[in-house]
């Protein structure tokens, strides 16, 4: 759930904000491009592809960073400030960053990409859309707006880039698909440490299950843990995930209650949930992410050997 801060802390936060605004600081980047900042890794892959000629991107949040617990510090607000543009998930992804940017926005140009979903194709409250490749679409569109507008005189350029992006990601979408169907319905129950993945498991046919909410705030209970467990040993499922944002010991743990109850589980590997890879990877890019995360599921529960323990 998204945090709060207190009546005072943000009104300091106001406070801060309107002083560095007025303070006039550039808006471009040391090279003398515009400046967008974006928040998760996700939302910079989209405006580098769109416009990386023409501004410079940071991301706030590198690999390996949970949103849900992000809290922005003195350095991000003057990265923001800099910003000619913002682009952020919105629907409470960024927990209580989420107050710096909704204040931000009445300031300068600052858009929530996800929020340009319609509402009928979104789960109350969970802000993983990037996982269905086709929602995700609308997350484009929206910033393919904001960098027209904010920069109009290479409409043209930034045009063409969009239609190219936009033709990868149906492309994208159309892969999971397809490496989705190699397994048959029963193999495909997706077991994770949190509840990234409910957009996934609609789009491309998996029951989903995580050990803990939609926000990784608080952990997941011993009573979860054991019913999961349970669950996991009565239908054979092969393998369970863990997430680079997320700590790994709560799967180890289920791992353990699951080998406790005669059944042997393993770690199918390591998937992509709030963050991408290392920058200058493949995995460090959207297609590589989502890619690498469907091929690791399918090899993972692909696996049908026995796996019941011997007595």
């Amino acid at each position: 759930m998204k945090g709060h801060l207190t009546p005072l802390g943000t009104r300091l936060i106001m406070i801060a904000l309107i002083l560095i605004v007025l303070s006039g600081c550039a808006k471009v980047a040391d090279d003398g491009r515009p400046s967008v900042v974006t928040t998760i890794g996700m939302i910079a892959d989209i405006a580098e592809n769109l416009a990386g000629d023409y501004v410079n991107v940071t991301a706030l949040m590198g690999p390996g960073v949970d949103p849900h617990l992000y809290k922005a510090t003195a350095s991000d607000v003057q990265k923001l400030d800099r910003a000619a543009l913002i682009l952020y998930g919105g629907l409470h992804l960024e927990g209580k960053m989420g107050d710096v940017l909704e204040a931000l926005s009445t300031m300068k140009p600052t858009v929530a990409v996800s929020e340009a979903i319609p509402p009928e194709h979104l789960f109350t409250g969970d802000p993983h859309v990037w996982f269905d490749v086709s929602l995700w679409l609308y997350a484009v569109d929206a910033a393919h707006q904001a960098l027209v507008g904010l920069l109009p005189e290479h409409r043209v350029a930034i045009e063409e880039n969009y239609h190219r992006y936009r033709a990868e990601l149906v492309e994208l979408d159309a892969y999971v698909h397809q490496m989705a169907i190699t397994l048959a319905p029963e193999q495909r129950i997706l077991i994770t440490a949190h509840d990234a993945f409910e957009y996934f498991g609609r789009a491309y046919g998996f029951e989903v299950k995580g050990m803990q909410g939609i926000s990784t705030v608080s952990e997941a209970g011993t009573r979860n843990v054991q019913e999961l467990a349970t669950y996991i040993a009565e239908h054979k499922i092969p393998a369970i995930f863990i997430e680079t944002s997320v700590p790994k010991r709560m799967v180890h743990s289920l791992q353990q209650a699951v080998q406790s109850r005669g059944f042997e589980i393993t770690i199918g590997g390591e998937l992509f949930s709030d963050a991408m890879g290392d920058r200058g990877t493949f995995e460090g890019t959207f297609k590589g992410m989502v890619m690498h995360n469907i091929n690791t599921i399918v090899n993972a529960l692909g696996a049908q050997e026995d796996r019941v323990n011997e007595p």
